[in-house]
């Protein structure tokens, strides 16, 4: 395929192509970079182009770039010939210079606060990359380019948007003049590699113990909460437990960002959408909830509850829908509770508070709290009973714990879990799905 025509040179440019000892020929001239990237842009056939592998348009860039290199004199080396064309051929077909980011697998978050100031975490730990952006006119471009891909806008009339790129990882875009300094991308990056309990454990996420109790929970049908802050794996998490429902079973899962990764056959996937520049056709989660509870579901997996629809999640787990699980930001487990609480009220202030915490008690079997800790580990360090209301109180019991020993040579984290040994209030549950004993061999692991 010819993707590249040779167009009519300037006749001093002809000249020098044709005339084999050109005069200055010993001193390379310095045609800037920004200029060798127009010439080159210039010769391009679009349409041909799109039709290419990335590692074909590479290969067709970088065999112009030589080209004009020759007749330009211009003083490049293979690498930066090679250099330059990977860079053309991300920014024409796929997202610049952040394409080499988002092809590393060890990379779980991108985030540009500006041309030349680039982080990512791996690891857990945050770096600064040398990744560069030639002006901020370039991030927006990418932006721009992201934005489109799933039919939004950003721009100065919008200048906020939440988006997935094609393989699930989560996009979010903030631009002047709200965002003061630079056009700022946030990537989290969807993991292509489905982790399972087995691999939780032996990167230290949890121990043996523990992942044999939230299995159990998971086929006992319990209600769950899983909590934590940004990016402490709380979607994860939930992942894993969704691994152990019965393919038997009708799932309807409800997100902001479709990221959940569920392998039954048969998953019904909602995605909440934006208002348009209008400010119409907005769906929030409260809207999918109501109508997934018309949907015969078995099971509704909410990716993480925010607002007012935490009320419809308890009316789901209240109405029959056992096993379901969500996701919520909070700091500790009884923290999450307290959120719920208020994301309740948010929506219902009418509600007495009674009332709301007496829903949170009927609807919730445990909180699972999750949390980054410092040494970039992100570990499971609290699963909790809800008990009961005691007057206005909940009452919560803690069945598993991770208590902080020391640190070690390499700045790694070791401790160990302390369980409660004793019958929890969802005893009966465990007896009637007959799993009862494996929980409490499973608690003597732990």
């Amino acid at each position: 395929m010819k993707v590249f025509g040779r167009r009519d040179l300037p006749e001093e440019a002809t000249r020098i192509a044709n005339d084999p000892l050109p005069p200055a020929a010993a001193e390379p001239s310095v045609l800037p970079t920004a200029a060798l990237r127009e010439r080159v842009l210039k010769q391009i056939d679009i349409a041909a182009a799109s039709g290419l592998t990335p590692a074909a348009l590479q290969r067709e860039i970088e065999h112009l770039i030589h080209e004009i290199a020759n007749e330009e004199r211009v003083g490049l080396s293979a690498h930066e010939q090679s250099r330059l064309a990977e860079d053309l051929a991300d920014d024409m077909i796929g997202y610049g210079p952040l394409e080499p980011l988002l092809r590393d697998d060890l990379i779980t978050e991108i985030m540009v606060n500006g041309p030349n100031n680039v982080y990512i975490e791996r690891s857990g730990k945050l770096e600064r990359t040398n990744i560069r952006f030639r002006d901020a006119d370039h991030i927006i471009a990418i932006a721009q380019k992201i934005a489109a891909k799933i039919g939004r806008r950003i721009d100065e009339s919008s200048p906020m948007v939440d988006a997935r790129l094609r393989d699930g990882s989560r996009v979010n875009v903030i631009l002047p003049p709200l965002a003061i300094d630079s056009p700022c991308i946030t990537i989290r990056k969807f993991s292509r590699h489905r982790l399972d309990f087995a691999a939780m454990v032996a990167n230290g996420t949890m121990s043996a113990g523990v992942a044999h109790l939230l299995g159990i929970a998971a086929r006992a049908r319990l209600n769950v909460l899983i909590s934590g802050g940004t990016g402490s794996g709380k979607t994860t998490l939930l992942n894993a437990l969704s691994r152990l429902i019965d393919n038997g079973e009708r799932i309807i899962s409800i997100e902001d960002a479709a990221e959940l990764q569920l392998q039954q056959p048969h998953v019904i996937r909602l995605e909440t959408r934006s208002p348009n520049l209008e400010g119409g056709g907005q769906v929030n989660q409260h809207d999918l909830l109501r109508n997934a509870l018309r949907m015969r579901p078995d099971r509704i997996i909410v990716g993480e509850v925010r607002g007012s629809e935490a009320f419809d999640m308890l009316q789901a787990m209240n109405t029959g829908h056992d096993g379901s699980i969500s996701t919520v930001h909070a700091n500790t487990a009884r923290d999450a509770l307290t959120r719920v609480e208020n994301m309740v009220q948010m929506g219902y202030a009418s509600l007495p508070l009674r009332a709301i915490r007496s829903q949170i008690v009927d609807a919730l079997d445990l909180v699972v709290h999750v949390e980054r800790m410092r040494d970039g580990v992100r570990r499971v360090t609290q699963v909790v009973e809800v008990c009961g209301l005691e007057g206005d109180v909940i009452t919560m019991n803690e069945l598993v714990a991770f208590e902080f020993e020391r640190e070690d040579e390499q700045g790694r984290i070791l401790g160990h879990y302390r369980a409660l040994h004793g019958r929890p209030g969802f005893f009966s549950r465990l007896e009637y799905f007959g799993v009862d004993r494996a929980w409490t061999a499973a608690e003597r692991e732990v």
